[in-house]
């Protein structure tokens, strides 16, 4: 699937503000790889939250990159589970169950860099409130539904037209959908990880 040319963003986008602190990112990035690789290993892990606010229920993604390249993005929408429990399960599910790849191996495992994306709980949005590389997007009619992380519109350089164009494109749906009575929720996200795009 080809991608549209970039457009150009006027401005930088919003950031999110940060929910959580250096030891909690750094604790949610270790449970990610040791899901994954207890999972291979045949050894259990305790999904319990080590304090109240991992206890907290968000949606979460887990993005693998390997080698700077993709190696499987799996998510919760929304906020069913404990943000530790939701990045267990997302990161195990990037490792295994994502259709695009092949499972990761024992020996990718221990290369992955974890990229986590926290999400808060999406809400309806007109479409000329949303702010490319700010918010993200769940476009939803008929059925059809398809969600875009905010960094997708940043790495693309993407305005909110091209965005929203392409969340309907995820979701199966033509890309004007979202002018012609599709439900349109945004979201943020805040994102951490050990990604580097250049290794």
């Amino acid at each position: 699937m080809s991608l549209p040319q970039p457009s150009s963003i006027a401005v930088e986008p919003r950031k999110s503000p940060s929910e959580y602190s250096p030891d909690e990112r750094t604790v949610l990035l270790r449970l990610a790889h040791d899901s994954i690789l207890s999972a291979l290993e045949g050894r259990e892990i305790s999904l319990e939250p080590p304090t109240p606010h991992l206890a907290e229920p968000r949606g979460a993604f887990t993005s693998l990159y390997r080698h700077g390249e993709l190696r499987g993005c799996v998510g919760y929408i929304l906020p069913a589970h404990s943000v530790y429990r939701a990045v267990a399960e997302t990161a195990c599910a990037a490792a295994f169950d994502d259709t695009r790849f092949f499972s990761v191996t024992l020996e990718e495992a221990r290369e992955l860099e974890i990229e986590l994306s926290i999400l808060s709980p999406p809400k309806p949005i007109a479409p000329e409130a949303v702010e490319a590389g700010y918010h993200g997007l769940l476009i939803s009619l008929g059925g059809h539904r398809g969600l875009l992380l905010p960094q997708v519109a940043t790495e693309h350089h993407w305005d909110r037209t091209t965005f929203l164009e392409q969340t309907c494109r995820k979701a199966g749906l033509p890309l004007d959908a979202w002018r012609m009575g599709a439900k349109i929720e945004a979201f943020t996200a805040e994102v951490f990880g050990e990604k580097d795009p250049k290794s």
